[in-house]
């Protein structure tokens, strides 16, 4: 959610250019005075991830709606969008973030609509399928974040997932479109699962071995440890494994760190 919201955040000032572009072209056309704007999330998501957002948006004098949209199919998502803009009570900017960028382009024929503003969102043609559009383009890695609690990743081909404290569990297989992943805990153990025929740079840290080790199924992956009065005091791996490849940063502040041969 971090994530999302420091990309909305930034999409701001491109919010307000267009606001304030209005009133640059007096001269040559009669703005349309919009004071309303209506945020529409995208998926994985709900209306608080704009709330970094909206008191910016306020704090210049616009009147703010986020939708809350059902996301159990675009029809609603779509309708729960008309019923927000329904209740504007004069012209209005309509914005989406993601996935949402494929609800206001449905929505914004409405008469109502002014400007369409699409933060870090996708833009489909008429009758172009989300999921078609987005396989038009490089797959990014998997994002997984929490306060505390354990994450689990099955079948990634790249991932970027972080947890104040729980264990992550990671199963990595091989794919065409691979990019670097790291996997941090400050308090947890990390297991990751490699497939024999992936191609991957690894680096593993261990902050505060006392304890605690680095295990490894692979040989290519060296172990280091830098000893003290009461064991380890920190814990290092790296290795290329069939040659080397995208980097797999893994670290833990205190925990165990362990690379299984995934068995297909």
């Amino acid at each position: 959610m971090k994530i999302i919201r420091t990309v909305l955040a930034l999409g701001v000032a491109a919010l307000t250019a267009a606001l304030g572009g209005f009133e640059a072209h007096a001269q040559t056309a009669a703005p349309v005075q919009a004071r309303n704007v209506v945020l529409v999330h995208g998926a994985w998501a709900d209306g608080s991830s704009w709330a970094d957002v909206i008191p910016l948006l306020q704090a210049a004098g616009l009147k703010v709606t986020a939708v809350q949209n059902p996301l159990t199919s675009l029809e609603d998502s779509v309708a729960a969008t008309r019923r927000a803009l329904a209740l504007q009570d004069g012209p209005t900017v309509l914005v989406a973030h993601s996935w949402g960028g494929t609800v206001i382009s449905e929505t914004g024929v409405d008469p109502k609509v002014t400007a369409l503003v699409y933060v870090a969102a996708r833009a489909p043609d008429a009758n172009e399928d989300f999921v078609a559009l987005s396989a038009k383009f490089p797959t990014g890695a998997v994002r997984a974040e929490t306060g505390g609690g354990s994450i689990t990743l099955n079948g990634v081909t790249a991932a970027r997932a972080e947890t104040a404290a729980g264990g992550i569990v990671a199963k990595f297989v091989s794919g065409s479109e691979r990019t670097d992943s790291s996997l941090e805990t400050s308090a947890g153990d990390i297991t990751v699962y490699l497939a024999p025929n992936l191609n991957m740079t690894i680096r593993a840290s261990i902050e505060l071995a006392n304890g605690h080790r680095i295990s490894s199924d692979f040989s290519e992956i060296r172990v280091v440890s830098e000893g003290g009065e009461w064991g380890p005091g920190s814990a290092t791996a790296e290795g290329n494994l069939n040659g080397g490849g995208p980097v797999l940063k893994v670290r833990t502040t205190t925990g165990n760190i362990s690379f299984l041969r995934a068995s297909r």
